[in-house]
């Protein structure tokens, strides 16, 4: 099975080539800084099957998650913080290639973690479904890699 470094190279080339697709199509054009946030959601939501073991893709997550929460903290955004907080502990609720290894979940958790995020502080879905596509291809990524298709 491919490691950290796989998923996270596979996440990032497959999201750059969807964004740069979408930019070049003029589908969706965002401004660098919501890029950057795109490919990073990419590249966490490809390292987010393989968190419930103990390896350096879960070091690596949890510890920019861990500074993502902080810095919303700092920035006065708790309800974000505890948003993050929860899908944290999402892969914990189950075995290894377990429930996080489907495709199901792929569709699922980003739709379950930004529908949470809509409700609970009401952004405009303009917003957050760019962030669905991109949590969806980096997921994605991760079970193309993992052969789980």
């Amino acid at each position: 099975m491919p490691g950290y470094k796989a998923h996270l190279t596979g996440g990032t080339v497959l999201a750059a080539g969807a964004l740069a697709g979408a930019f070049f199509l003029e589908i969706y054009r965002p401004d660098p800084f919501t890029g950057a946030a795109l490919l990073a959601t990419a590249c966490l939501a490809a390292l987010f099957p393989d968190v419930d073991t103990s390896s350096k893709g879960r070091g690596l997550f949890y510890g920019i998650l861990a500074v993502v929460d902080i810095a919303l903290m700092i920035m006065g955004k708790w309800q974000w913080a505890a948003i993050l907080g929860l899908v944290a502990m999402l892969p914990a609720l189950d075995n290894h290639r377990g429930w996080t290894h489907t495709w199901w979940a792929m569709l699922l958790v980003p739709a379950a973690i930004l529908g949470t995020a809509h409700f609970a502080l009401h952004p405009p879905m303009q917003i957050l479904a760019p962030f669905y596509a991109a949590a969806v291809v980096g997921y994605f990524s991760h079970l193309a890699l993992d052969r789980e298709f």
